[in-house]
């Protein structure tokens, strides 16, 4: 009934608002973006996937937000009895199906057959990231399931052999890179020990509102009205396919989003819809 309400006032150019949902993230390590560091040979580098982000904390799976997985007994039956963080994957390209899987209330176990737990981080563990990433190899090993994968971690000498890599990666199909600082204790929230390197920024904002469409969309999402953590708002008018604009994310909803950039009053540039950002369910 909500949701009909909802498009009846869209459909006839009334716009919606709400003020935004607060989302509390469980206490994880988070990337800040790569701005041209020369010093790239003190970090391990490794592929961005693009998947669901997922914390083991060896008796539940649980989403970035710390809602329930609801995974199969037989997936998380085989996982180590320790703190383990990463990516659900399905493969590049795929995040759509791997977000669909998730997100189920009972699991289908012909989905999560194609689902692998990519891990990149222990939770907590002592020593520095180089000595984490060592333990990693020797948990998957012991664990011996097809579906638990450590991201695999390289090095490089200097910022031209990173762009090359970063190409390579992009070209392949793949979202961009991550870079860790080798030396770096585990520490949680938002640091500079982690970086993500992509073709564009991308950051994340609450939906505030729906602006109804125009011309060819009429009837339809013109555009999302988003609230960045700074409390700026603003408007995310283009990166939707036609039936995400027939249904788009509810209010509340955490979005991420593309841009080039900002401008001079402080606002992203180019900003476009990516994608809905299932884990703070």
């Amino acid at each position: 009934m909500a949701r009909l309400l909802h498009w009846l006032l869209l459909s006839i150019g009334i716009a919606v608002t709400a003020l935004p949902m607060v989302v509390e993230a469980a206490p994880v390590l988070l990337a800040t973006h790569y701005s041209g560091q020369r010093d790239v040979g003190n970090y391990l580098i490794s592929e961005k996937l693009d998947g669901v982000r997922a914390v083991w904390d060896g008796e539940q799976l649980r989403f970035r937000s710390g809602k329930p997985i609801a995974a199969p007994q037989w997936f998380i039956a085989a996982l180590p009895k320790r703190a383990l963080d990463g990516e659900l994957w399905m493969g590049r390209g795929t995040f759509e199906a791997v977000s669909a899987a998730t997100r189920r209330t009972q699991p289908d176990d012909a989905e999560w057959q194609k689902i692998r737990y990519m891990i990149f981080e222990l939770p907590g563990e002592a020593g520095t990231f180089a000595d984490r990433a060592a333990t990693m190899t020797r948990v998957v090993a012991a664990a011996n399931v097809p579906w638990l994968h450590e991201i695999r971690q390289f090095s490089v000498v200097d910022r031209d052999k990173l762009e090359k890599r970063l190409r390579e990666v992009v070209q392949a199909g793949g979202e961009g890179l991550m870079l860790h600082r080798a030396d770096a204790p585990y520490v949680a929230g938002r640091s500079d020990v982690l970086l993500k390197m992509k073709p564009w920024q991308d950051a994340e904002a609450v939906v505030v509102g729906h602006e109804a469409g125009r011309g060819k969309y009429a009837g339809m999402l013109g555009a999302l009205r988003v609230r960045a953590p700074d409390g700026r708002i603003f408007d995310l008018g283009t990166g939707f396919s036609v039936a995400q604009r027939q249904d788009p994310p509810l209010l509340g909803t955490t979005v991420t989003y593309r841009y080039r950039g900002y401008t001079a009053a402080g606002y992203p540039r180019f900003a476009s819809f990516l994608r809905v950002r299932n884990d703070t369910d």
